[in-house]
């Protein structure tokens, strides 16, 4: 499919893939082609968590339950659903992919090497989930050259998830389109016991910011390559 669209693919660092151990994947986000992008370079099937609001507009339904991606739940309910899916996952030793940014670039359009604000709902997830040898793996696509386009309007999108923020106000979800792209492999992180002893006690949030910090300087760092 990537090949399909004219997409030519660079990877790097291919050697920092935790090939045996349970896997969470985190990324940067900027195009609704990423997950196969991502897929494609670590050679293996990913469980991507997907906004609600996928898995109601036709097409995009489609599109999201052949790359085998979850959709989390409405409203109150979407960290709820994160956490049970994500868990189940990786308990059967499925690879679990995130975007820490969420819908934000898929609404508001930064530059290719501009990250917008992490959540910290992956790192509360490898901490929690009770799964030996979980490593969470850092990646940025850079994007080099890319062809930028509107999908639709964001109005059409508030009739399929009212809930979400980002849709209120005026304007066009993003469709964008890699021509040369980067994919690079950060420093695994693993999540031990150590460390989720600590996450019990006192520092625990501190500690699932740390993590998120962790990453989102280290994919920052590679797109600054």
């Amino acid at each position: 499919m990537l090949e399909a669209v004219g997409m030519t693919v660079i990877s790097h660092n291919l050697e920092r893939i935790p090939t045996k151990n349970r896997l969470l994947v985190v990324s940067n986000h900027r195009s609704l082609l990423d997950a196969p992008l991502l897929m494609s370079a670590i050679s293996r099937p990913v469980r991507f968590a997907c906004h609600y609001y996928m898995c109601q507009v036709p097409l995009l339904q489609q599109a999201i339950a052949l790359m085998g991606a979850f959709p989390l739940g409405a409203d109150q309910r979407k960290q709820s659903s994160f956490f049970q899916q994500s868990a189940r996952f990786l308990q059967s030793n499925q690879v679990v992919g995130v975007f820490p940014e969420g819908a934000d670039p898929m609404v508001k359009i930064n530059a290719p090497h501009q990250l917008s604000r992490f959540h910290r709902g992956f790192a509360h997830l490898a901490l929690r989930v009770p799964v030996d040898h979980l490593f969470i793996l850092p990646v940025a696509i850079a994007s080099r050259e890319e062809k930028q386009g509107k999908l639709a309007p964001l109005a059409l999108f508030r009739r399929f998830d009212p809930s979400e923020a980002l849709f209120q106000s005026g304007g066009w979800h993003s469709a964008i389109l890699y021509r040369h792209v980067d994919v690079l492999f950060g420093h695994p992180l693993l999540i031990d016991e150590s460390l989720r002893s600590r996450y019990r006690g006192s520092r625990g949030a501190s500690l699932a910011r740390e993590i998120t910090q962790n990453c989102r300087s280290q994919i920052a760092e590679m797109l600054a390559q």
